[in-house]
């Protein structure tokens, strides 16, 4: 999901008060109009037959250009495909491709008749179908054919660092382990779906080192052309690029000028996404001309592949999400990032069945690991957007590095503050001049009630504010972006300020905010209390003329301290208040799914990394190279990255294994060995604070030096996922659908708890279960013992309590609950498995409902 901009959520929630109808809801009543819908036939796609993806070629489909019938969108004449300068020599089969796309052809002529349609795209590799734009009618038509399983209507998608490696302990721990940052996930590929990527800034050079990287043999991507991507975009370093905007374009929404019909980030979030998992190390940051330190993505060696499929102005749409992971699992890559989430929950049997997720279980059963943003819609519980088992989910969380500004009073009171700003000059103190006194009498209102904004220069009175510091109001009109601070600076500037305070509006209520770039001194009073006690000290120093109300004497002064210096004495991770929370929905009712969600924890909260040259995501870092966000979509590349150096030490290791590494290692505790705390509100998230539980932090935080070295992992397979979806009530019809395959050819069902996870958790315990879990040892010779603290209203006993184990053996592990007492409160306890040799594994247990076969009763 998107990084978390307050600006967004004050919109939103200004739609909901005025618009009471879902925008994203289509008007089906009139069956004349068309709409994208997601058709999926009953033969298995091409990765379900040939298991492995890198021998399959590429559909390609684009929609350049408007309308037609009866056949492909297609493309304009201005893209060309070219293979990244480095001229990788592998070869694609397309044949296959363009005989799916042959196929797909057929079957709408012959079910259609003559009729108008337009194709958007064949999906051949993770799903055999097509998008296609038809009406409803024609729609129904589709899924009466006897070849066609599945119509699905397109549906819309969100988008949801300088010091991050070092508090993830990378460069002593696991690029040590790797040979270093200069060969940190060298040869790992890693997909992202996103808004783009500048491919001009030095994070994606390949020339930034001595050692020259390697050409990724088994990657088999192209990197498309145009004026906005011209040829040799595409290095050793960014080995492919493509766009997915045909599902955009046949709505009229897409906006070539502003949304960049290529591969080009117009909106900085995929440049940003980009950089935090896999950016060239060492690049200096250096934004508004202060340098805030040298950046790193967490495998600085890895390749990066882009497949364009969200935009700034509307966001996405299923159909192109889905082409772009088609295209990226065709093309070779091992893992794919998706800091996206869906609008809204999908409806139907379980939220398991959407055509992205599906389409990335074909991506796992293919060896491709998968990371999603658990989404910025927390705390509230069961928030969290990424549902399914075979997906990776990661929570947002702080670290230790916060900067922190603030003001001294000449009453000797220091307000805290925010800014990345310079100080004023140390040892002295400046006047403070209100926007509201500062007026110039000839051309400003000084009813204008937009004036204290401090947005237009000609209003102001040079002489006023000259070698005064300016003070501004923060308002409602700056969360909504219809103000900015760049604007308030440039005028403050042009006035010859010495600098600028800005107070919270009293109608801003318990708004957080980032840090802001500030090229002059500067600093933001966050807290409405705070601004109050400014204000209250300003007033009380000013002198006024009884008779003409004009003000005599500014009294007040003050100095600015400045907020370019990072503190790292926060504690920290913290769950930060809008990561998305579980437990996981299994549908829309929600009943919750036996399945932990999300899965881990990593960095997310105020992350620098690169930016677009171009991109208008967030006002205050427009035409910067870098820049500081916040959000689940920072966090989720961490994990990317980290993926990489895991898949890089056990190129072997399935999607599933991958990730009970990062999760069995991953730490509970905070730097300061408390446990790690939870923000549960958005208002003064630091004072609303309780320990984390699983279902706010997973497995818990990222431990990056301990997922390369975790003596033993939990494996599942893709067998393993269908016979779990098979298990899932009336689900084999829509299992048939999606896949092509029968439930009656599992011989068994497989309930959630009972996949091989790395965690344990139960919806509903009634009095008594028994779940299983097999371990395979990855590592040496070791002997184990086995630990636990058992969920409240719950006991609990594994068995062998002991065991030994060697190289590539497997051990069956057997847990046994039984609910004590009646509650339908969550409670969570751990199981802990402890090596001789010192591998140390964790296992959250989580039980929601609990019935006893006794009376007692736990509120």
């Amino acid at each position: 999901m998107g990084s978390f901009d307050l600006k967004h959520l004050m919109l939103l929630f200004w739609f909901v008060l005025v618009v009471p109808y879902c925008l994203c809801e289509e008007d089906d009543s009139d069956d004349s109009s068309s709409a994208v819908y997601i058709v999926s036939l009953r033969n298995s796609p091409a990765s379900h037959y040939y298991g492995e993806l890198r021998e399959m070629g590429s559909n390609g489909f684009q929609v350049k250009n408007g309308g037609g019938g009866g056949g492909d969108a297609s493309s304009s004449g201005r893209i060309q495909f070219h293979k990244p300068r480095y001229g990788n020599a592998t070869k694609t089969n397309k044949r296959y491709g363009s005989y799916v796309a042959q196929v797909h052809d057929s079957l709408l002529k012959k079910v259609l008749k003559g009729e108008k349609y337009l194709k958007l795209y064949s999906y051949h590799y993770l799903i055999n179908g097509f998008a296609v734009l038809v009406t409803q009618q024609q729609a129904e038509k589709l899924a009466r054919s006897s070849e066609v399983s599945n119509v699905v209507l397109d549906f819309s998608v969100r988008t949801a660092t300088t010091h991050t490696p070092q508090f993830l302990g990378l460069p002593q721990g696991a690029w040590s382990q790797e040979g270093g940052f200069e060969a940190a996930g060298e040869g790992v590929v890693i997909g992202f779906v996103d808004t783009g990527i500048d491919p001009t800034h030095p994070s994606f050079a390949d020339n930034k080192s001595e050692h020259p990287y390697p050409v990724p043999a088994h990657f088999n991507g192209v990197c498309e052309v145009t004026r906005d991507f011209p040829s040799g975009s595409c290095n050793r370093k960014l080995v492919g690029a493509r766009h997915f905007a045909a599902s955009a374009i046949t709505r009229g929404i897409f906006n070539s000028t502003q949304d960049y019909a290529s591969p080009f980030d117009g909106d900085g979030h995929g440049t940003h996404t980009a950089a935090v998992a896999a950016g060239n190390h060492g690049i200096p940051v250096i934004v508004a001309g202060h340098h805030f330190g040298n950046a790193s993505g967490m495998a600085p060696r890895s390749h990066v592949a882009v497949y364009k499929a969200l935009y700034k102005s509307f966001g996405g749409f299923a159909a192109d999400v889905v082409a772009a992971i088609d295209q990226a699992a065709q093309d070779g890559v091992d893992i794919i990032s998706l800091s996206i989430t869906p609008n809204r929950r999908p409806p139907g049997v379980a939220t398991f069945f959407n055509p992205i997720d599906m389409a990335l279980l074909s991506a796992v059963k293919a060896g491709i690991f998968v990371v999603q943003a658990a989404g910025n819609t927390g705390p509230s519980p069961t928030s969290v957007s990424s549902f399914s088992p075979w997906i990776f989910t990661v929570g947002a969380a702080s670290h230790d590095r916060i900067y922190s500004n603030s003001m001294f009073l000449g009453n000797n009171v220091t307000i805290p503050g925010v800014g990345l700003a310079p100080g004023t000059s140390v040892g002295k103190l400046y006047t403070l001049v209100h926007a509201h006194h500062a007026l110039n009498n000839d051309t400003a209102d000084p009813d204008d009630m937009y004036v204290n904004e401090c947005q237009d220069a000609s209003k102001f009175s040079k002489d006023l504010v000259r070698d005064n510091l300016l003070m501004c109001s923060y308002s409602i009109r700056f969360v909504l972006g219809l103000s900015t601070i760049k604007q308030t600076l440039g005028m403050a500037k042009n006035l010859s300020a010495a600098g600028v305070v800005f107070y919270m509006d009293p109608f801003v209520i318990g708004y957080q905010i980032n840090a802001v770039p500030m090229k002059m001194p500067g600093i933001i009073i966050a807290s409405t209390n705070d601004s109050k006690i400014l204000m209250q000290y300003y007033n009380s120093s000013l002198e006024v003329d009884a008779v003409s109300k004009k003000v005599t004497k500014f009294g007040a002064v003050a100095s600015i301290c400045g907020g370019l210096k990072a503190n790292y004495s926060n504690a920290a991770p913290k769950v930060m208040y809008y990561s998305a929370r579980g437990p996981d929905p299994e549908d829309t009712l929600p009943h919750e799914a036996d399945i932990l969600k999300p899965n881990l924890l990593a960095p997310g909260n105020l992350i620098w990394a690169a930016w677009s040259s171009l991109g208008t995501d967030s006002v205050d870092f427009q035409g910067e190279n870098f820049a500081i966000m916040s959000g689940t979509s920072m966090a989720a590349p961490h994990v990317a990255g980290l993926a990489a150096l895991v898949r890089q030490k056990f190129p072997n290791f399935s999607p599933t294994a991958v990730a009970s590494a990062l999760s069995t290692t991953a730490s509970q505790h905070d730097k300061n060995g408390g446990p790690i705390m939870a923000q549960r509100s958005y208002a003064s998230a630091d004072l609303n604070l309780s320990p984390a539980t699983p279902f706010d932090m997973g497995s818990g935080f990222l431990n990056a030096t301990g997922a390369l070295n975790p003596g033993l992992i939990f494996d599942s397979s893709y067998d393993d996922y269908m016979a779990f979806l098979c298990g899932i009530n009336g689900s084999a019809p829509v299992v048939l659908n999606y896949t092509g395959q029968n439930c009656w050819s599992y011989n068994s069902t497989v309930y959630g708890a009972d996949l091989n996870l790395p965690s344990i958790t139960i919806s509903k315990l009634n009095q008594s279960r028994v779940v299983q879990r097999t371990v395979q040892n990855v590592a040496g010779n070791e002997t184990y013992s086995v630990g636990w603290s058992a969920p409240y209203g719950v006991s609990v006993s594994v068995s062998p309590t002991h065991f030994t184990i060697a190289g590539g053996e497997k051990q069956v592990l057997s847990v046994l609950m039984n609910a004590t007492a009646n509650s339908s409160v969550a409670s969570f306890g751990r199981i802990g498995l402890f090596g001789d040799q010192g591998h140390v594994l964790s296992v959250p247990l989580s039980v929601i409902v609990k019935i006893s076969s006794n009376n007692n009763t736990v509120s």
